[in-house]
Formats: C-alpha cells, structure tokens, sequence
C-alpha cells in the first residue's frame, strides 16, 4: 500500500487479481469449523482462539450434544463446559466466556445470536475478528476478519505494513470490493495455511509469486 495511506486503481486492481487467482486454486474455500447453526458457530469461533480448528472440531460435537441450545449454556455453570473442552487453550476462560455470551443470547435476542456488529462485540468473550467471522457466515453483514494467516499473507503482499489486526482489516477493506470482503477473508486464511506458511513460505509454486513483493520474507525462508 501506498506509504501516504492513498489506494490507487492499480493496487486495487492487484488486489482484485490476487483474489481471482485464489479462487482459481482455491474453489472451495470455506471455514474449518463445524457448526449447523448461529449457536454453534458463535460457540466454536470462541473456542478457536489460540486452537487449531482440527482441535475444536474435535471436542464439539460432545459439547453440543450436551449443550443444544443458548438457554442450556446460560443455565450452566463454566465448570460444567470444562470436561469437554479441557485439551483447548485457555478453556477455562472460553468456557466463562461461552457461558456469559449466552446468557446474554438467552435474555436479551431470544436465543439467536445478534446479527449487528454491535451488539456481537458487546457479548462477553467476542472482540472485533470474532464478530466478523460470524457475520461472515451467518450472511449477515460484510466483514473481513483479520487472523494470523490473513495478517501475515497481507503484509507479504504490501497491502499493509501494520501488524494490528483491525488497522490491517482497514487497509483490506480498502483495496477490495466490499461485496468480496467474506470470500477473501476465506481464501486467505487457506492460503496462509496451505502455501504462504509463516516459517518456510512455498513461494516457488505459489499462484501469486509474480504479484508478490515477498515482504518479510527472507530469501532463506522462500521454497
């Protein structure tokens, strides 16, 4: 990007090209988590903060058999989640967390999670990304939720020089169309994951080598 923080048509139009050829190598894209619904997917976006997705998949389908609905966590204590998500990252914090979002869930929308960005970001236990990926995949509002991968695929590009993931959602938003902000956010997650990896990037058979400045990265690091 631009030092001065201006976009210009031909960095749009980079961007654009960017997402064209992701789309080409990445057809089906699509979030790692299971969910089947507004619940379940609010539920394990939380979890999967500091986890793998494989990780959260695999201690879900317990946690949501034994917890169906938002009325069944907000009636829950945190301790009784525990057993469930036990080999996560911090799950003692996600479990007060889960618990507390719902009981807010349960008594002020009806047992649906929210659909506006606000009133996402109040629930306890969602910051500004977990709100996007939600949005995102209920259809609800556009968004371009910044993770590690999408962070570290966007400065190796030269769409942003920040590391603060809302100030790089700010650069993204700004060089692509809003109507791609979802699918982008997809196909550089799975891109971050499958090609640009963040210790030995395969630059050598990467779909976007000849859009790329290879910011950051060492010619020791590049496959």
């Amino acid at each position: 990007m631009n030092p001065s923080g201006a976009v210009s048509a031909e960095e749009r139009e980079r961007a654009a090209e960017v997402v064209r050829r992701l789309e080409g190598v990445l057809p089906g894209a699509r979030i790692a988590l299971d969910f089947a619904d507004d619940v379940q997917l609010l539920v394990s976006v939380i979890l999967s903060a500091q986890s793998t997705d494989v990780g959260v998949n695999k201690v879900t389908p317990a946690l949501f058999a034994a917890f169906p609905d938002a009325a069944a966590y907000a009636a829950a204590r945190p301790e009784a989640l525990w057993p469930h998500i036990r080999s996560l990252g911090l799950f003692r914090n996600k479990a007060k967390a889960i618990v507390a979002a719902m009981q807010v869930i349960a008594a002020e929308h009806a047992g649906r999670v929210p659909r506006q960005r606000e009133a996402l970001e109040r629930l306890p236990g969602v910051g500004r990304k977990t709100a996007g990926v939600v949005l995102v995949h209920l259809g609800a509002a556009p968004a371009f939720p910044v993770d590690t991968h999408v962070g570290r695929v966007a400065r190796r590009l030269g769409f942003t020089r920040h590391e603060d993931p809302d100030r790089v959602e700010q650069d993204l938003m700004a060089l692509v169309a809003e109507a791609r902000w979802g699918s982008a956010h997809l196909l550089m997650v799975w891109h971050g994951r499958r090609t640009c990896a963040a210790r030995a990037p395969a630059c050598s058979r990467c779909a976007l080598s000849d859009l790329c400045p290879r910011r950051g990265v060492p010619a020791s690091m590049r496959r």
